[in-house]
């Protein structure tokens, strides 16, 4: 899953929780730590993902590295209590927050059950991961928090108000943790990658995609490859003096 231009950092000994890794981009970044050198837990929400997230454990211990799933639905406090719980004392010294749904909708047709959804996995499953993860880093007095926006937070997207408030407010969020942490060795940053091919954007119609791609100023969709190296650079030693920042690989599609 790490394309030739993945770039490599030193991750040996450190271990890495990446939310929402049987697909799409967390499948490709939990590969990535791994290939690094990290030892990764690769969260998934419930039983019709598992064999997804066992697939992305086989392919990183065929490669040598080293990793397991975890199950939790990270909306749910209880599930991410016990998911911390199953972790113990860690250490861990690098949290994803990555976990994500796609739902669109205009506003005026909007249930509020999908709104809640939503941001049930974003928000608040960034919100409950970051808190029992930096309860550890505190302790262990080290660590790095990456959590995932959009690009669509800064421009916004027809049909995707709930999912562009909820990445609009993990960067606030990001920003207020990184505050809070202050001089601590301890980092919050975050990746708002453009539209990306994956299983996301599976239901999107061929003519969307076409219309998104041509709005791109690189000319087209990212790969997963392509967005990697961001959170491989965050998770990195080089990547200390970034705090509350936001990574934004888009192909041009947004100026942060």
């Amino acid at each position: 899953m790490m394309g030739s231009n993945s770039m490599e950092v030193s991750l040996s000994g450190k271990t890495a929780l990446v939310t929402g890794a049987s697909s799409g981009i967390g499948a490709a970044v939990a590969t990535a730590l791994a290939a690094n050198g990290a030892t990764v837990w690769v969260n998934h929400p419930d039983e019709a993902t598992a064999e997804s997230a066992e697939a992305v454990v086989t392919s990183i211990s065929e490669s040598g590295g080293a990793a397991q799933t975890i199950q939790a639905d990270v909306s749910s406090e209880s599930d991410v209590l016990a998911m911390f719980s199953t972790l113990g004392s860690g250490p861990l010294d690098i949290l994803v927050n990555n976990a994500g749904i796609a739902h669109s909708s205009p506003v005026e047709t909007l249930e509020v059950e999908d709104f809640d959804r939503l941001m049930g996995v974003h928000l608040r499953g960034t919100f409950l991961c970051t808190r029992s993860a930096v309860k550890m880093m505190y302790a262990q007095n080290s660590g790095r928090i990456i959590n995932t926006a959009s690009q669509l937070a800064y421009i916004g997207a027809p049909g995707f108000s709930h999912y562009t408030a909820a990445k609009g407010a993990i960067l606030s969020f990001t920003r207020s943790l990184a505050l809070e942490i202050g001089d601590r060795p301890i980092t919050a940053n975050c990746v708002a990658p453009g539209a990306t091919m994956t299983p996301i954007l599976a239901d999107v119609p061929d003519d969307i995609l076409e219309g998104i791609r041509q709005n791109i100023p690189a000319g087209r969709i990212a790969e997963v490859e392509d967005i990697v190296g961001a959170y491989l650079f965050l998770a990195s030693d080089a990547a200390g003096h970034f705090r509350g920042q936001c990574l934004s690989p888009n192909g041009g599609d947004a100026f942060l």
